[in-house]
């Protein structure tokens, strides 16, 4: 395929106010050069990552990239709503009870993997398991509803305690890509072959196994504090997936799709997540917004910098009265509200770019990161 000028098809959408890497743009720019690149979206929220952005959107016609969407396909958000009115809430008593997240799940694997449409042998034991990194299970309430009709639509109820779970396929998407990187390298798949059609359909099963990950795991959070769950919202923030005509393929890495309904993003779990309501033509921006505040520091930066001033029981309480049960000292410090952006400044962005709509506001009351040392 011919070479394009990568600044044709680029572009982010940010304010003034918006602090975005030199790397992150430049890396953004460089893969906007990939074969059959068609289009590059930044979001508010862009970061470098290794070798490609995070928090974009790409578009390619006859060909696509396994290595840009990654090791963790079918990375998501799923929102539920629990039966636990906040006024129930009894903060001291279910962080005792919120253990053993990390354990293998004694559930009916065989049957739930059935019902999902995926091969038993697919399940492995970190099914309903968080892992490590920026995933999380969150227990949070309102904060502030705009549009309660809207909240409503979604299947939430303004009075009770909501679950929200960051995850995504673990082991198996780390696979799949081993799989494609040691036949192919970092080289893309052109669609129609024998070796693409074969990374789609384990991608769609990496994508279907991420979603009943993120199900179990709500279920076994809601299991420990006595309440019972319902998953409303599930969206996937890392995939490709085809695009209506022309052999044309959207490519998500760490953006969350604005053509599925309301949309959760999450700042840290020291501040408010946004629940939104995208709108408008939404072609210009891959149908796809931002999918969380992005980070301000590397891991390694982070631990540095913040393990000068607090103690690791400094971070297991926010400023907002959340509390955060994690054992593993690095990543309390990797993972802290200050290694994040400012999740107002993303989302005043995607409101100002005629984009979203806020629609309610939530607040973190109990973060579950991991109990793993």
């Amino acid at each position: 395929m011919e070479p394009r000028n990568s600044r044709e098809i680029v572009r982010l959408i940010k304010s003034d106010a918006s602090w975005i890497e030199g790397e992150a743009v430049q890396q953004l720019e460089t893969t906007a050069q990939l074969d059959g690149m068609v289009a590059a979206v930044g979001m508010p929220d862009l970061h470098p990552g290794k070798g490609h952005p995070i928090g974009a959107a790409f578009i390619t016609q006859g060909i696509i990239h396994p290595y840009l969407v990654g090791n963790d396909i079918g990375c998501g958000m799923a929102l539920s709503c629990t039966d636990i009115p906040v006024r129930k809430i009894k903060l001291d008593r279910f962080v005792k009870r919120l253990d053993g997240l990390d354990d293998p799940w004694d559930g009916d694997t065989a049957a739930r993997m059935e019902r999902t449409g995926l091969a038993t042998e697919l399940a492995g034991p970190s099914l309903g398991t968080i892992g490590g990194g920026n995933h999380f299970a969150e227990l949070q309430r309102f904060d502030d509803i705009v549009d309660e009709g809207a909240v409503r639509a979604v299947g939430l109820e303004p009075d009770h305690a909501l679950l929200l779970v960051h995850s995504g396929s673990r082991g198996l998407g780390e696979s799949i890509l081993r799989t494609h990187i040691d036949k192919h390298r970092a080289a893309g798949l052109e669609t129609g072959s024998e070796d693409f059609g074969s990374y789609i359909r384990a991608h769609d099963d990496a994508v279907a196994w991420a979603s009943l990950n993120r199900a179990v795991i709500a279920e076994r959070f809601a299991g420990c504090i006595g309440a019972a769950v319902e998953t409303r919202l599930d969206l996937c923030h890392n995939s490709v997936t085809p695009v209506a005509g022309g052999d044309m393929w959207l490519h998500r890495k760490g953006a969350a799709p604005s053509d599925a309904g309301p949309v959760v993003i999450p700042g840290s779990r020291g501040t408010i997540t946004y629940l939104v309501e995208p709108h408008g033509d939404h072609s210009a921006n891959a149908w796809s917004v931002a999918h969380g505040a992005g980070r301000k520091w590397t891991r390694s930066e982070s631990k540095a910098r913040l393990s000068k001033r607090y103690r690791p029981e400094n971070l297991t309480r926010t400023d907002l009265g959340g509390r955060v049960i994690c054992r593993n000292k690095d990543l309390l410090y990797e993972e802290a509200p200050q290694a994040y952006k400012n999740v107002e400044t993303v989302i005043s962005d995607l409101v100002d770019a005629g984009l979203v709509r806020v629609i309610a506001t939530l607040r973190p009351v109990i973060t579950y990161k991991t109990q793993r040392p």
